[in-house]
């Protein structure tokens, strides 16, 4: 009876894993339709099913030698991400899957005409979201389309790879194996950095820690290969924080903006105008930077709110996590536990020792 009972579950364990399909993968979950569910789901299954391990792909001789190449890198930065990260080891991002598409996922973010509050999505087990994710990019941009008819300002992007929080061995998509081998790394630490933390209702706090532990791993990284130049990676990195810093200024100037008792006619002109004060403060920027144009794909579309708060969910918490990582003494599995004990604070107080935090990284 026992043993009937095992091939009994045995059987119905993929069913069950579908089913809960809906409530785990947090950023692609936000509507009790049954065609939503099953749009999630399938795609999600899909996905595991193209995954190859690794291992068999470097062992056969029909595998590309760049793709091997880039393989034997993951499965460096994989093993480098467990070992001196203490992230998590297990079987995610050792097994590569070949995709037909630019993303995996495109993901939906929106907010209001004049804030910088996006919208929540809710779900169970992993709480809220303030985005929402198709596996389709037809399907993102027709659900957006709703939502611009509701009168919000939306953003889709393109995601390329994301996290089961644990709950698969989630693959390292085709969809950023030609990257170079320092920002391949970052997607793996951030990526397992949520399967290391994730609080419920809090994607900026999820996103900062895991965006935070990347920047750092990516150092370490980097200082331990021969090959990679340190330097070099050093200027990527300070291009990359003044862009961030250009968004999240202009960011905070909106904010004061919206405050201001105007008029829709007279609110409008303003946002588009700071709009247009962002694009020429980038070209500025671009001058600085010798003519270095990799953040033009981010200027090739029609701006708005909800491509700030996307911003903004990822990067307004990274100093105050650095600060704590300085608290922790440097090393990761103390600054994991010190954030820990941060995400099981009331949402109110996490806020407010995460401003503390970034106090004296102001000063």
């Amino acid at each position: 009876m026992i043993a009937r009972s095992r091939r009994r579950y045995r059987l119905m364990l993929p069913l069950i894993r579908a089913l809960i399909l809906a409530s785990i993968l947090g950023f692609l979950q936000g509507c009790s339709t049954l065609s939503y569910y099953s749009h999630s789901i399938g795609g999600h299954l899909q996905l595991m099913g193209q995954r190859q391990p690794i291992p068999e792909l470097l062992r056969d001789p029909q595998t590309p030698e760049p793709l091997q190449r880039k393989l034997r890198q993951v499965g460096e930065i994989r093993h480098f991400a467990s070992a001196a990260l203490a992230l998590p080891d297990n079987g995610s991002y050792r097994s590569y899957a070949a995709l037909d598409r630019e993303a995996v996922v495109w993901s939906v973010v929106a907010a209001g005409r004049f804030s910088l509050q996006p919208r929540q999505w809710c779900y169970p087990f992993v709480g809220c979201a303030s985005y929402r994710g198709y596996f389709s990019q037809e399907r993102a941009w027709a659900y957006a389309g709703e939502l611009q008819a509701q009168g919000l300002d939306v953003a889709v992007e393109p995601v390329p790879a994301y996290s089961t929080l644990g709950w698969f061995d989630d693959p390292l998509p085709s969809t950023v194996i030609d990257w170079p081998e320092a920002r391949i790394a970052g997607l793996i630490f951030h990526e397992l950095a949520h399967q290391q933390l994730y609080v419920k209702h809090d994607s900026a706090f999820n996103e900062a820690f895991a965006s935070l532990v990347a920047e750092v791993g990516i150092e370490r990284w980097v200082a331990n290969r021969n090959g990679l130049s340190f330097a070099q990676w050093q200027v990527t990195r300070q291009r990359e924080q003044q862009f961030v810093d250009l968004l999240l200024a202009v960011r905070e100037e909106l904010e004061t903006l919206y405050r201001q008792p105007l008029d829709e006619a007279r609110m409008g002109q303003r946002k588009a105008a700071l709009f247009r004060q962002l694009r020429e403060r980038y070209a500025r920027l671009k001058r600085r930077w010798g003519g270095y144009a990799g953040f033009d794909g981010w200027f090739d579309r029609d701006l708005n709110n909800a491509h700030l708060v996307s911003i903004a969910t990822y990067e307004a918490w990274v100093p105050a996590f650095r600060r704590l990582l300085v608290q922790s003494g440097g090393g990761l599995p103390a600054f994991y536990a010190a954030s820990r004990e941060l995400g099981q604070l009331p949402a109110n107080e996490r806020e407010q020792r995460m401003r503390q935090l970034l106090q004296p990284a102001a000063e």
